[in-house]
């Protein structure tokens, strides 16, 4: 958009994963510098466990108008956060041993209350959070000043799940700690309201509907729990780590579908334009495990190794890079203008155009993909920004054919996936695939 009239307003919503959340670290580095996001503002943030952690470091320095910042503390922390002395890596082998033994045998398990390495830990966690932020100068946030924060728990007596929200409540360390006290590991975190708290990970992951209150454009999930799986689970510990994943899932997947919805009953003008609804893209930015060099087994998700660490950071900025890419690809596309979208395609792209869609392909190197670009894509098809664009194996799109009955229950619609090469598409295929979610 042009920077001198409207900024878009975007909203972040990072998902927790134990060390997997390294990956929510990296999507956002890479974000937060991004020279394409100069016509962008973000309005509000939120997390759950380790994405809470990364929604507060991304927070605690936007709102300094400082991106850059933001960028190396997240660096920082996952640093601080590996395994790097030789006592922890001896420690990290043992625990990631340990939880893959589970699958073979049953391991007894110890409460954290019966444990001191989970006071230690919970220490250091904490310390590790106030070298980035300093709390003692964090209020509750006024109106009118953006980011806004959300951080996710649950309250373990009264059952009820609850999004700290830094316009109401004064964030703490102590409310990072509580949205990341798995009851396996740390001990449950008593706040000042009196809740007792633990991991966020069993309500909101991350919280999304409050964000709405923020009046964003578009709201941006960082989600490392995947949607499928190519095998099903059969150790305990796969189980259990799948049931805990699917728990997770839900409550993100309910309030993305409440949104799409209130899209679509205002693109069919059931809802009015004027009222207190507006439409809102949703985006989802995800951890693609087919893509992802290492396993991310069970055991992994506890995994502090320094090169784990980094490689899932690593895998978080290509992904962002991508995420960008196809950004810039869908304003070319939505544009109608086919030299735009003829820039993106590599010499050697393929287009493959099927079922729904009209001229079937494919379509090989620039010279054929042009013509299609020309007759079809750019005058037939457009991205449906009322359903989710997916970022996983590939980036994924709702695609709709204009012309004809456009009632809902003749429109023609299908899917679009686009396979990046760096910055360009090296393949684009049109079809009547699943729909991205």
């Amino acid at each position: 958009m042009d920077t001198q009239g409207e900024r878009k307003r975007v909203a972040i919503a990072c998902q927790g994963g134990g060390s997997h959340t390294a990956f929510t670290a990296g999507v956002l580095k890479r974000l937060l510098r991004a020279e394409e996001l100069k016509g962008h503002e973000v309005v509000g943030l939120s997390g759950t466990s380790g994405g809470a952690v990364c929604a507060l470091l991304a927070w605690h320095y936007l709102l300094r108008g400082d991106g850059a910042g933001a960028a190396q503390a997240l660096d920082a922390f996952w640093r601080d956060n590996s395994a790097t002395a030789p006592h922890e890596q001896i420690i990290n082998y043992w625990t990631v041993w340990a939880s893959n033994l589970q699958n073979f045998v049953a391991v007894p398990t110890v409460s954290p209350y019966d444990n001191y390495f989970s006071v230690v830990g919970g220490n250091e966690f904490r310390r590790m959070l106030e070298r980035r932020v300093n709390f003692g100068e964090v209020g509750v946030q006024p109106e009118g000043s953006y980011p806004m924060l959300l951080v996710g728990a649950v309250d373990v007596l009264s059952g009820e799940f609850r999004a700290f929200n830094s316009r109401h409540d004064r964030i703490s360390s102590e409310t990072i700690l509580a949205s990341a006290a798995i009851p396996t590991l740390f001990r449950s975190v008593r706040l000042e309201d009196g809740g007792t708290y633990w991991d966020g990970l069993f309500s909101q992951n991350p919280p999304v509907r409050e964000l709405t209150d923020e009046g964003p454009d578009e709201i941006w999930v960082i989600q490392i729990n995947p949607k499928e799986l190519e095998t099903g689970p059969r150790t305990v510990a796969e189980i259990a780590d799948r049931r805990n994943e699917l728990s997770g899932n839900l409550s993100l997947h309910q309030e993305l579908q409440s949104i799409e919805k209130i899209d679509q009953l205002l693109e069919e003008g059931l809802l009015s334009r004027d009222g207190k609804y507006k439409q809102i893209v949703v985006r989802v930015i995800e951890l693609s495990r087919s893509r992802f060099a290492r396993s991310l087994g069970t055991a992994s998700k506890l995994n502090r190794d320094p090169r784990f660490i980094e490689d899932l950071m690593s895998h978080g900025e290509a992904q962002a890079e991508e995420f960008l890419a196809a950004l810039a690809f869908e304003d070319a596309w939505r544009s109608r203008d086919p030299d735009a979208v003829m820039g993106f395609f590599t010499e050697d792209a393929e287009l493959v155009s099927s079922a729904p869609f009209s001229g079937r392909g494919p379509y090989k190197g620039r010279a054929q993909i042009r013509r299609f670009v020309t007759e079809h894509l750019a005058e037939e098809f457009r991205v449906d920004l009322t359903k989710k664009q997916v970022a996983r194996n590939e980036v994924a799109w709702t695609v709709r054919a204009l012309g004809g009955d456009e009632s809902a229950n003749n429109r023609v619609e299908g899917v679009a996936e686009a396979e990046f090469r760096g910055r360009k598409l090296k393949a684009l295929r049109l079809g009547n695939g699943p729909r991205p979610g």
